[in-house]
Parts: structure tokens; sequence; C-alpha cells
């Protein structure tokens, strides 16, 4: 794959907090100079622990967050460029670019049926020339994501949680898009019905042609679906490979450790496999700590890493990390 759909450059994405009379304003760095690219018909996927910035920058790739600074292009045309004050109009833009939210039951409107929340977004781009086009489409949607042309008379609190996604899914794939930011979309379900919603998103991009970036915490059904995979450490990408190269061969070390997290099948090598304990908790993004932020957390820190700030650097073909400790390797 060669054909970059998404591509975002120093990308920083700064909360003001407030603070006390005459006192210096603060800021929670929530991301901080991510760079990468997603190209068209992949799904990258990204983890990380909570509060690492995996959903803030999902949503401020999509601008649903305002970007602090850094460079956002997508196929090929910047919607938003610090360094030239560019921020272009997004409802053309809304169109291709959708999001699946985490939560389904906060994400819907509770006093709307689901044929409302599905058809608002066929209203606001006028995608429908008359009612019956209208509640045709609507129908198409919801059995394209398992539900019933029944289920658009009914209201949100009337579904569980896995049918609450659905008609999110539903509602993202109502304009048409080429991209959508997939934001845990299954953890708030359960167990029994997450896969179903994973192999749907996946039915879905073969059918489609869509293209995904999938934040998730579970790196093992991120290793499922994704093409490519990029750990996120207290706002900043810290790596970035092939699904299966990552997942085989880590060589930043959070990665490894949370590798080291995931459950095996076979006993034998649950109990053979060590499992990599850190220390600590992770720094505040409102302070971070200087040069590495891992490095407060890192068995193998040395006084570069606490003073100097690595560079997210390819160590093998489409293999990037940002690690001091891999420079002398």
């Amino acid at each position: 794959m060669s054909d970059v759909l998404l591509k975002i450059e120093n990308l920083r994405k700064y909360f003001p907090v407030k603070g006390k009379l005459f006192q210096k304003r603060k800021y929670v760095q929530a991301v901080e100079s991510v760079s990468f690219q997603i190209y068209r018909g992949e799904t990258l996927g990204l983890v990380g622990e909570s509060g690492c910035g995996k959903t803030t920058l999902g949503r401020t790739i999509i601008r649903l967050y305002e970007p602090t600074s850094g460079r956002i292009l997508y196929d090929g045309q910047p919607i938003y460029d610090s360094e030239k004050k560019l921020a272009v109009d997004m409802l053309p833009y809304r169109r291709k670019m959708q999001i699946i939210f985490q939560d389904p039951s906060a994400s819907l409107d509770p006093r709307m049926t689901v044929g409302e929340i599905v058809g608002e977004a066929l209203d606001i781009h006028k995608l429908c020339a008359s009612k019956q086009e209208r509640q045709e489409r609507i129908n198409s949607l919801l059995d394209e994501v398992g539900l019933n042309t029944e289920h658009a008379n009914r209201f949100p609190h009337e579904f569980s949680g896995g049918q609450q996604q659905r008609v999110g899914i539903a509602r993202a794939l109502a304009v048409e898009p080429e991209f959508i930011v997939c934001d845990e979309p299954i953890s708030a379900l359960d167990v029994s019905i997450q896969s179903q919603v994973v192999n749907m998103l996946e039915d879905l991009q073969r059918e489609k042609g869509l293209t995904y970036l999938f934040i998730a915490h579970d790196i093992s059904v991120v290793r499922h679906i994704s093409n490519r995979i990029g750990v996120m450490y207290l706002g900043q990408l810290v790596e970035l490979a092939e699904s299966y190269e990552l997942c085989s061969h880590p060589i930043h070390p959070y990665t490894k450790t949370l590798l080291s997290a995931v459950p095996l099948p076979d006993p034998e090598k649950s109990r053979a496999r060590q499992r990599i304990l850190l220390e600590g908790d992770i720094p505040s993004p409102l302070d971070p700590p200087s040069g590495c932020r891992f490095h407060t957390r890192c068995p193998y820190a040395t006084e570069r890493c606490r003073s100097e700030q690595p560079v997210l650097k390819e160590y093998g073909p489409g293999h990037f990390a940002a690690c001091h400790l891999l420079e002398r390797g």
C-alpha cells in the first residue's frame, strides 16, 4: 500500500487548566508531537494505557478537538496547518471522515428515535431527494449493521449495548465515509458481543473499502484487526510497525511490557513467559518528565534518557521506535 489517505505531522493538543489568580497558566499536554500516516484501505491500530492520549488524538485528527499545532493532510489536501494558520471548513470533510464513539449509550440522543439518529446526517448533507428515499436509505443502513427496519421507530434505551453500538456504526456509515475513527468501539460491550462487532467492521471494510484508525486497550484485539499498530505513551508515539512485526519483535521497552501482559491460551507457555512489571504510576500530562517521558518507569533508563527526548526513527523496514537505547545497538 502506497496511497496515503491521511498524514499527521507534529500534531499537538493541549488543554488549558484554570489556575489561581496571577498564577502561570498550565496546560494538559494530551498529544505531543505525533507524526504518522494512514494508507487507504488499511486499519491502523492504536494502543496504550488509559490517559495516554489515544482518544484525544483520534478526535483531534477529525477536528472534533481543534489542534494546538501541527499539520493534518487528508488525501493530500491540508485541512489544518498551524504554520500557515490554515483551518479549512470541515463540513465537506464530515462526509469523508466519521467516528464511532466508545460509549454508545452516551453518544446517542435519548430523545431521538433510531431513524432520526441515523437520518440526521442525511438531512444535514442533503443526501436524499425525498422522504421515501430517506427512509429506504435508513432501512438499508440498519440492515447493513444487523438491525431490523422496525428498529427505526424505537429509542436508544430500548436496545442492548451491542445494538446501540450498531446504531452508532450505522450513523457513521450514513454519509458513505472513506475514513472512520473507531474509538474503542467494543470496550463497553460484553465479551460475547465484541467479536461480532469486530467481524462486522471487517466485513464493512472489505465491502466499502473503508480505512480505520482503531483505538483500543486490548492489544490482542488490535493485533487481530490491524495492518499496522502504533503504541502511545503519555501523549507520544513510541513505536509503530506492521501488526505481526510489532507483536513478534517489539523493540521499545514499553511495548514489550504491554505484550507481556497479554494472556496466552497455552498454560505452559504462559507460565514460562516472564511478565514485565513497571514500577510507579504514569506521570501527569500536566507536568510530564523531561527527556524521554517513559524514563521514570523504564528499568533501562540512562542519564541521556532523563535529559534528551528521543526521536521516532526507523530501525527496520516500516518499524519505527523512539528510544535512545536502540541507537547504541
